[in-house]
C-alpha cells in the first residue's frame, strides 16, 4: 500500500512514519510539505489560489491531508481530511464534544465538520470548543514536551462533560498525558491513517 500525505509542518513527518512503523509497517508513505499554504491561509485564509495548490497536491492519489485548516479544500479535491474519522468517531458516541484547538485558522473548518457529523449521528448533545492560543507559539518554536503539557493542563481544567478531540495533528502528544481524565481523547493521526491505509 502506497500512500501520500500533505503536510504543512517537517515535523509530521517523522510523526507518520512511526505510526506507520507501529501499526501497518509495510506501507510505503510518500511525504509532500508545504509549510507555505499555512503559512498563507494564516494571512489570507484559505483562498481560491490555495485550494487551488491543494488541488494540484491531491493529484496523487491516495492522499492524506494532514492540516486541517486546509482539510475542506483537500477533501473537496479528493483527499481524505485527516481530522473526520475522529470528529465521527466522536459524534456518534453519543455524548457532548468538547473540540480543542491551538491555531486560530482551524476552528471554524473544524467546527463546521464536527457539526456536520454531530447531525449525521443525531447527537444534539453539543459541542464545547477550546481555544489554547498560548500554546502554538511553542509547537513553532520546536518546544513540543511543553506543547503537550500545556494543551493536557487546560483540557485537564476545564473538566470536559463528554468526548474531546483534538483538532490538530500537532496535539495528538497530549492525548497520553490525559489517561485519568476518564473521557475518550481522540487524537486525529492515527485514527486517520487507519482509515486512509484501509481505503
Amino acid at each position: 500500500m502506497k500512500l501520500t500525505l500533505l503536510h504543512t509542518s517537517p515535523v509530521h513527518v517523522v510523526r507518520f512514519n512511526a505510526l506507520r512503523d507501529r501499526i501497518a509497517p509495510h506501507a510505503e508513505l510518500h511525504h509532500v510539505v508545504r509549510e507555505d499554504l499555512l503559512e498563507r491561509a494564516r494571512t489570507d485564509g484559505v483562498t481560491p489560489e490555495i485550494a487551488a495548490a491543494v488541488a494540484q497536491a491531491v493529484r496523487e492519489s491516495p492522499l492524506l491531508c494532514t492540516c486541517s485548516t486546509l482539510g475542506a479544500a483537500a477533501e473537496r479535491a479528493g483527499a481524505i481530511r485527516i481530522d473526520r474519522p475522529a470528529m465521527r468517531t466522536a459524534a456518534r458516541a453519543g455524548d457532548a464534544v468538547m473540540l480543542v484547538y491551538c491555531l486560530e485558522t482551524t476552528a471554524a473548518p473544524s467546527r463546521a465538520l464536527l457539526e456536520e457529523e454531530m447531525q449525521a449521528a443525531g447527537n444534539g448533545a453539543g459541542i464545547e470548543t477550546l481555544f489554547v492560543s498560548e500554546a502554538w507559539p511553542l509547537f513553532e518554536s520546536g518546544n513540543e514536551t511543553a506543547f503537550r503539557q500545556m494543551i493536557a493542563e487546560t483540557v485537564r481544567a476545564t473538566q470536559p462533560r463528554g468526548s474531546v478531540v483534538l483538532a490538530q495533528a500537532s496535539m495528538d502528544g497530549a492525548a497520553g498525558l490525559l489517561g485519568d481524565l476518564n473521557r475518550p481523547v481522540l487524537a486525529t493521526p492515527e485514527i486517520a491513517l487507519r482509515t486512509a491505509l484501509a481505503c
